[in-house]
C-alpha cells in the first residue's frame, strides 16, 4: 500500500559546548515532543501546529543561549525515504518494555498497601500516555499496551476496593434538592477518596442533616437509604465522571469553580487522568487520616477539614 507523503520538521541546533546546562535543557525538551536524531544536532518530527510552535520556540532559546538554529519543513524524497523516516519513530520496543512493567507491577499488587497500587497505577497510566502522546504513526502493539494497562487497572480496582462501582452508560439525571434532605446515606465502608469527597459534598452542599451508613457490601444498603458510589447505586460513576462528579451535576453544582477544582482532584485520584499538582499532597493528608482513624466516622470528620481547606483555598 502507497505511503501517503507527510510533512516533516527538522531543527538543526548548534550551541557551545561549553554551554552546558542550555545544551541539556534543550535536549530533554526535544525529547519529550518525540523527536528523533537524523545526526548530531539534527532532530526530525512530523509537521504540526503544535510542533512548529514548539521547535520555534526551542530555535530561538538556542539563539538566545549563543547558538545557532535553523528549522526546515519538507517532504521526502520518495516512498522508500518516506518509510525510513518513519520508521525511526518505531515505538515498539518502548511499549515491551511497558508490557513488561505493567506484568511486574500485576505480580506485586498482593504485597502492596492501597495507596502504594493506586500511585503505582497513576506512573504507568502517566508513563504510557507519554508513550502514546510522541507515538506519530501508531502500531497495533500500542492497542496491545492499552488493553494490557486497562486490564491491570480493573485488576488493581478489584484489589484495593472490592466493590467497587463499574460506570454506568447514560446520561446524568438533574435532581431537586428539596428531595433528598435529611435522609440516611450509604456507601461501603473503609472510605478513600471518591467516598470521602462524596460524603462531604453531600452533608456541606445537599444535605446538610445527612446521617450516614457504612456498608460492608452494597447489598446491605436499606431500600430508604440513598446509596453512593457502588453498583447500581442511586448516585454513582456514569461514564467517564465519578461518583463526586456525578453528585455536583446531578444537584447543579458544577458551575461553582471551586467545587469543579476539587472534582479534577478527586477525578485524579480515583481514577487518573489530567493530573492536578497538590494531588500527592492531598493524598498523603487522606492517607494519614485513613491509618489514624478508629472508624469511617471518625475518618469522614477528619476529611471534612482537608475538604473545607481546599474549598476555601480554590474559592479565594
Amino acid at each position: 500500500m502507497k505511503i501517503a507523503p507527510t510533512n516533516w520538521l527538522a531543527l538543526v541546533v548548534s550551541l557551545p559546548t561549553q554551554n552546558a546546562t542550555d545544551r541539556m535543557r534543550i535536549w530533554r525538551a526535544l525529547k519529550a515532543l518525540g523527536c528523533v536524531i537524523l545526526r548530531d544536532g539534527v532532530y526530525l518530527l512530523p509537521m504540526s501546529t503544535v510542533h512548529d510552535r514548539a521547535l520555534s520556540q526551542l530555535a530561538d532559546d538556542t539563539r538566545r543561549a549563543g547558538g545557532s538554529a535553523h528549522l526546515l519543513q519538507f517532504t521526502a524524497r520518495d516512498g522508500s525515504q518516506e518509510e525510513q523516516f518513519r520508521q525511526l519513530f518505531d515505538r515498539s520496543d518502548d511499549y515491551a518494555r511497558c508490557m513488561d512493567e505493567i506484568a511486574g507491577s500485576r505480580a506485586s499488587f498482593p504485597s502492596l498497601a492501597p495507596a502504594t497500587v493506586r500511585r503505582m497505577m497513576r506512573g504507568l497510566r502517566r508513563n504510557f500516555n507519554a508513550l502514546a502522546q510522541t507515538d506519530f504513526f501508531p502500531a497495533p502493539i500500542q492497542a496491545q499496551a492499552r488493553a494490557e494497562l486497562e486490564a491491570l487497572d480493573a485488576a488493581a480496582t478489584k484489589a484495593v476496593s472490592p466493590g467497587r462501582p463499574q460506570a454506568a452508560a447514560g446520561k446524568i439525571r438533574r435532581v431537586e434538592r428539596a428531595d433528598y434532605q435529611a435522609r440516611r446515606w450509604a456507601t461501603r465502608k473503609h472510605l478513600w477518596v471518591d467516598r470521602m469527597a462524596s460524603a462531604w459534598l453531600i452533608g456541606r452542599f445537599i444535605d446538610p442533616q445527612a446521617t450516614f451508613l457504612w456498608l460492608d457490601s452494597p447489598a446491605d444498603c436499606p431500600s430508604d437509604a440513598i446509596g453512593f458510589d457502588f453498583e447500581e447505586a442511586t448516585f454513582t460513576h456514569v461514564g467517564d465522571r465519578v461518583t463526586f462528579e456525578t453528585l455536583l451535576n446531578s444537584f447543579g453544582l458544577e458551575d461553582d469553580r471551586a467545587l469543579s477544582r476539587l472534582a479534577d482532584l478527586v477525578h485524579y485520584l480515583d481514577v487518573g487522568g489530567a493530573r492536578v499538582p497538590e494531588a500527592t499532597g492531598v493524598e498523603t493528608l487522606l492517607a494519614g487520616a485513613r491509618q489514624s482513624c478508629p472508624n469511617d466516622d471518625a475518618l469522614l470528620d477528619e476529611a471534612r477539614k482537608t475538604f473545607d481547606f481546599l474549598y476555601t483555598a480554590y474559592a479565594a
